[in-house]
């Protein structure tokens, strides 16, 4: 795999896990480290769903206003 270290792959593969959702407590543990500080360094790459997020909110209080029982309009 030619340039490709061991590091590479691990880092990817905790990047990969921190944005598919894993938590820190998760990443603590896929690592096998006892402090957060390294678990966070790939807690950072989730913090761009800041938009999403307030998307979902939203939604639900779009939903929640919604009158029930009347025509869905489709």
């Amino acid at each position: 795999m030619g340039d490709v270290h061991f590091h590479d792959l691990r880092h990817t593969g905790n990047a990969l896990a921190a944005t598919g959702g894993a938590s820190t407590r998760e990443l603590m543990h896929r690592m096998g480290h006892s402090s957060v500080r390294a678990a966070l360094i790939y807690q950072h790459l989730v913090n761009g769903r800041d938009q999403e997020i307030a998307d979902h909110v939203d939604d639900q209080i779009q939903r929640a206003k919604r009158p029930r029982g009347g025509p869905s309009g489709t």
